[in-house]
């Protein structure tokens, strides 16, 4: 039997593997469960306790916290797109003043720690190998260097 593809489960699965490394000890990622697949009466049943209980709809996909900052990071496929609920989300998360990015690869998790100021091991590299890369990159060798610091 064929594996049905999981692009947004493979790329989160993904990036809480490389946010954790990348992260300094005591950082915290976080996925909430906000919604159950089953289908039908049972699932729906289920889903109605889970919103009982606090669960919300359209949570983001992970939550970083560190250093007293807060990240939320939606996940999606290249071809994926946020729906209005998520929208929503996004909305409300900024206009309270915490940090919101949409993920579709592991440069743009990394990047977002740096554009919301969270204090990552992954740096870029200096102007000397920026260049290098650069030129690795037109001749299809490689992608845009990331080291890890200790």
């Amino acid at each position: 039997m064929k594996r049905r593809a999981t692009p947004e489960a493979d790329l989160q699965r993904a990036v809480v593997v490389a946010l954790r490394f990348a992260l300094p000890k005591g950082a915290i990622v976080h996925h909430c469960a906000n919604e159950v697949t089953e289908a039908g009466p049972r699932g729906a049943r289920r889903q109605a306790i889970l919103v009982g209980m606090g669960v919300h709809p359209s949570f983001a996909d992970l939550i970083v916290l560190c250093d007293g900052r807060v990240l939320f990071l939606e996940l999606k496929s290249l071809k994926g797109r946020l729906s209005p609920a998520q929208e929503g989300f996004r909305h409300a998360v900024l206009a309270l003043g915490f940090g919101w990015a949409l993920v579709r690869s592991l440069d743009d998790a990394l990047g977002a720690l740096a554009d919301h100021g969270l204090t990552s091991r992954v740096v870029q590299v200096g102007e000397r190998d920026t260049q290098r890369n650069a030129s690795a990159q037109r001749v299809g060798t490689g992608t845009p260097e990331r080291r890890v610091t200790s």
